[in-house]
């Protein structure tokens, strides 16, 4: 551990040692300073990008960040003739163009830039035009603009997020940061209750062209909710910001009979905006795998199990959103949003196995077919308040959220048995589930900001969630050579679960010259009642599990900026993870012949300690940010496998000892030529499981790594390409390995000269190479797994918008249309 540590920080050092010496540039004495500010709240917008382009060579000559204030400067600004442009998302760009600068130019200060699409701009020399960027620091997440993501559209939340720096996805959906589960992932802001709250079914459902923005939180503040292992992803749904009636519509068509389809409209003025957006997804997915399970000591004739399986799914689902934002006062705002999503899947998995005995000569023979029909529905309703005050940074804030959701699942599997022991036999046997859940969740909060002094900032705030589950499982078996079908008692049972969290925190923040700092701290008392009631035989039983514990979760950050718009910020946050409510409940999952998946109620929530160093730079060409990070995990959650029975292998999910992930991830952006950019990730990691002697579970670790790069080319003017790759090395698990995986991405877009429409075609695993498989052995059994579940797709996207930004106003006199650009050093 110490050894890869002491080399990944000095991998990190030689790779900014050599950025330093390939991008340090001379330059001139005049600088440019300004504060950006929120023209209808007034107030200050921090980690907003501002860049500096020259206009000869079309290049940037600076790029720097606001800080927590909103203030920024730019430094040694060599002569020329620029154009200024500042940006943050949910804002339009903001411009000033033909700045001259001379070697007489001493400070530049363009004093308050107010970004408010309401009314025009208050500066008349800065004009509203250009894209968002595409990623925002702050001082404790990262934002990703992901509305350009040309090889996304067409897709889901899920193929949308592969493409976001740190995360990555399974062939099931289930999301990973930095190579480690454990995510929170929220809608808004807040969980949802699409699917139960099953993340990948979330995932699935939501079309891509939904999305605003992606929020990655590796490391949390005490304001945020501790809830998440390696942190929190949360997904921004497309809002209006823009004045006047607007709107867009996106039609989508792909190969397998894949279509969506989307539309925004929204209305705003000086005292509402009104929203809403509709997204329909009809999406067909082929897959299969293989699974070989060798016995080390079979306690029969059969010593190997081979199961080949192919599979296809629909996925059908609406999913809406509107709402609308009342000034009651230009510092009063009150707002009213609902949400709902209908989902229905149909899944049909073919299932051939293969029984053997030592010498690979077939036992049992059989085939199965697996049907699931399912569909679900959810509502979700919020209501929230904003009042500013006087003082800048002085907010009160409120919300009430409320949201309810079904699932019905009905599960058939039939299986056909043509030989047996020797013999070739034709025997049916059919099992009928029936899954059907309803779950609410209740969340209340409020949360008070005070500024201190002249950069300080107090906050305090309260979070009560409620989540309450009713989960129901009935079974039936058909009784061999008849019609005649009876219970299966036990697959039968009825689970009830009450989780409640109720926080407090406070953070303070401040900084002291190019110092910063914000300590945190978060105190939850978290209980997780649960009823169970099932049968033992034909005897039914119930059994009741609480979980009730409370806990401080600090958090600190210190950020220390330096000249050549670079920053150093260390930051420790204590977290949690709590169990799933699929992990908490016993009952069986008995779609796969041969591995069953069972919860366990009395899961322990995971404690989770983090550490993270990174640093930021700034070049004209270049943007880089890095991170050394080190996360122990205590009470750590694992599906553990069991000794098979007559076969058959059930993992349940169990608390180990402790797991330690450390490494270094490096995100850069490089802007080769006007019309060449790209944006790579690399993470380099090592994880370290404990072992536990309670279930034969080894220590063990590894070292893993994970890259991917996206490059955006120009191509003429209106057609741009894009192309992505990513690799997943090996990875080291607590019964294993996960083996490699690989992919490439394309896609290119046109934009009609209307700027109005746009056509764009992308296909996704270009080469077919995306297969999920990983290797797990115990003192049992040895376990060969692959599954692809997707394959080559291809999307054809037409997209169109209308309306427009601003009102018409009076006509400008004649002496107010002139070029009335102010002179060099005032405004």
């Amino acid at each position: 551990m110490r050894l890869l540590q002491s080399r990944t920080i000095q991998i990190t050092l030689l790779l900014l040692s050599l950025s330093f010496s390939l991008f340090a540039q001379t330059s001139g004495k005049a600088k440019i300073t300004g504060i950006l500010k929120d023209a209808k709240t007034q107030e200050t917008i921090p980690f907003a990008t501002a860049i500096l382009i020259d206009k000869a060579t079309a290049k940037n000559a600076k790029i720097v960040q606001t800080d927590v204030n909103g203030a920024f400067v730019m430094n040694d600004i060599p002569t020329g003739t620029f154009t200024f442009k500042i940006s943050f998302v949910g804002y339009q760009t903001m411009v000033r163009d033909n700045i001259a600068i001379t070697t007489a130019t001493g400070t530049l200060n363009f004093g308050e830039i107010k970004m408010n699409p309401a009314k025009g701009n208050v500066l008349s020399e800065i004009t509203v035009t250009g894209q968002k960027q595409g990623m925002q620091m702050g001082i404790d997440k990262k934002i990703f603009a992901v509305d350009q993501s040309v090889i996304s559209e067409g897709g889901s939340a899920g193929d949308l997020l592969q493409n976001v720096p740190s995360v990555s996805t399974d062939m099931d959906g289930n999301v990973s940061l930095r190579g480690s589960t454990g995510v929170k992932v929220l809608i808004d802001g807040k969980p949802s209750l699409i699917a139960g709250g099953n993340v990948a079914q979330i995932l699935q459902s939501i079309p891509a062209s939904s999305i605003e923005s992606v929020e990655v939180i590796t490391n949390p503040s005490a304001k945020y909710d501790a809830e998440g292992q390696s942190g929190i992803i949360n997904i921004v749904l497309k809002k209006n910001t823009k004045l006047g009636f607007n709107g867009s519509v996106a039609l989508t068509a792909g190969n397998r009979n894949n279509y969506n389809a989307n539309t925004n409209l929204s209305f705003q003025n000086s005292k509402v905006n009104i929203y809403g957006n509709y997204g329909y997804r009809y999406g067909n997915r082929v897959g299969g795998g293989f699974q070989d399970i060798t016995y080390k000591t079979p306690t029969s004739s059969i010593s190997f199990l081979d199961q080949h399986t192919n599979s296809e799914s629909l996925d059908k689902g609406h999913n809406a959103k509107a709402g609308i934002d009342y000034y009651i006062t230009p510092k009063s705002v009150v707002s009213l949003s609902g949400g709902f999503n209908s989902r229905e899947n149909d899944r049909n998995e073919y299932i051939d196995v293969r029984q053997l005995n030592a010498g690979s000569n077939p036992v049992n023979l059989s085939n199965r077919n697996n049907t699931n029909n399912g569909n679900g529905k959810s509502y979700d309703l919020n209501l929230d308040y904003t009042q500013k005050f006087k003082k800048p940074k002085e907010e009160l804030t409120f919300n009430f959220g409320y949201s309810t959701g079904d699932n019905n699942n009905d599960q058939t599997y039939l299986t056909t048995t043509t030989y047996a022991n020797g013999s070739t036999v034709n025997v049916d046997s059919l099992q009928l589930i029936n899954n059907t859940g309803n779950n609410t969740n209740y969340n209340i909060q409020t949360d008070y900001a005070l500024p201190v002094g002249r950069a300080g900032k107090i906050e305090v705030g309260y979070r009560s969630q409620i989540r309450l589950g009713d989960n129901d499982q009935f079974a039936q078996v058909r009784l061999p050579g008849s019609d005649v079908f009876t219970r299966d008692n036990r697959l039968i049972n009825d689970f009830h679960s009450k989780d409640q969290v109720h926080a407090l925190y406070l953070n303070y923040q401040n900084q002291i010259k190019d110092f910063g700092y914000q300590l945190g701290l978060r105190g939850e008392d978290a209980r997780l009642d649960t009823h169970l009631e099932g049968y033992t035989g034909n005897v039914l039983t119930t059994a009741e599990g609480n979980i009730h514990y409370k806990r401080l979760y600090p958090s600190v950050f210190l950020t220390q900026k330096f000249k050549g718009d670079n920053q150093l910020q260390l930051s420790y946050t204590r977290r949690v993870n709590r169990p799933r409510p699929w992990d908490t409940n016993p009952f069986l999952d008995v779609s796969e012949p041969f591995n069953y998946r069972g919860g366990n109620p009395n899961l322990l929530p995971e404690d989770v300690h983090s550490f993270e160093l990174g640093y930021s730079k700034y070049w004209k060409k270049v943007t880089l940010t890095s991170s050394l990070y080190f996360r122990q995990t205590n009470d750590v959650i694992q599906r553990v496998r069991s000794t098979p029975v007559n076969g058959i292998i059930t993992s349940t999910p169990q608390n180990l000892s402790h797991q330690i992930n450390s490494g270094v991830e490096l995100i850069g952006r490089f802007d080769l030529i006007k019309a060449l950019n790209f944006t790579t990730n690399v993470n380099l990691y090592q994880a370290k499981f404990a072992g536990d002697a309670r279930f034969d579970i080894p220590s063990s670790s590894g070292f893993s790594w994970n890259a991917n790069l996206t490059g955006n080319l120009t191509v003429v003017k209106n057609l741009s390409l894009q192309v992505r790759g990513d690799y997943r090395a090996p990875e080291v698990m607590a019964q294993g390995k996960r083996n490699a995986m690989y992919g490439v991405d394309g896609g290119a877009k046109y934009d009609f000269p209307n700027k109005k429409a746009s056509l764009s075609f992308n296909v996704r695993d270009v080469f077919n190479t995306r297969r999920w498989s990983m290797t797990t052995e115990d003192k049992a059994t040895i376990v060969d797994f692959e599954r692809q579940f997707q394959g080559t797709m291809g999307n054809l996207t037409f997209s169109y918008r209308f309306g427009k930004t601003t009102f018409t106003g009076t006509k400008k006199k004649k002496d107010d249309q002139q070029d009335n650009r102010p002179d060099e050093g005032s405004f």
